[in-house]
């Protein structure tokens, strides 16, 4: 490699991991907050029938689900958008949550953060 070129490509890589360590508190911050991610309990007997859309963004992860209600049980729900990152899915979380009728059911295995998110998205279509 031509010793002009030499300079500039290692101030480059300085600055590609300087960007990384800087960013790297963050990201680990963010995914401790998504595992302990805490959800209310729903309060179904104050829910009227219909359809309510909610979401929850939390990076690298994104949820958006349809919930359906239909006098006070949770009839279906639809996950619309569900961006894992590199993550697993944990589009499972939906049947716990079906036969339960709550919030309050144990995560996906290996899909902790992709289920905490489809959890809050559930509790923000109902709240």
């Amino acid at each position: 490699m031509n010793k002009k070129y030499l300079m500039p490509v290692a101030i480059i890589l300085l600055i590609i991991l300087i960007a990384v360590a800087a960013a790297k508190p963050k990201i680990e911050a963010n995914f401790q907050d998504l595992k302990n991610l805490t959800f209310s309990e729903i309060d179904l007997a104050k829910t009227k029938d219909g359809t309510y859309a909610g979401s929850h963004k939390a990076f690298p992860i994104t949820a958006e689900v349809m919930v359906t209600v239909k006098n006070h049980v949770i009839t279906d729900i639809e996950i619309t958008k569900h961006d894992t990152g590199k993550g697993k899915a944990g589009e499972s979380i939906i049947g716990k949550v079906l036969e339960k009728q709550s919030l309050q059911v144990d995560a996906i295995s290996g899909a902790t953060y992709s289920s905490n998110v489809i959890l809050k998205a559930i509790e923000n279509a109902l709240d």
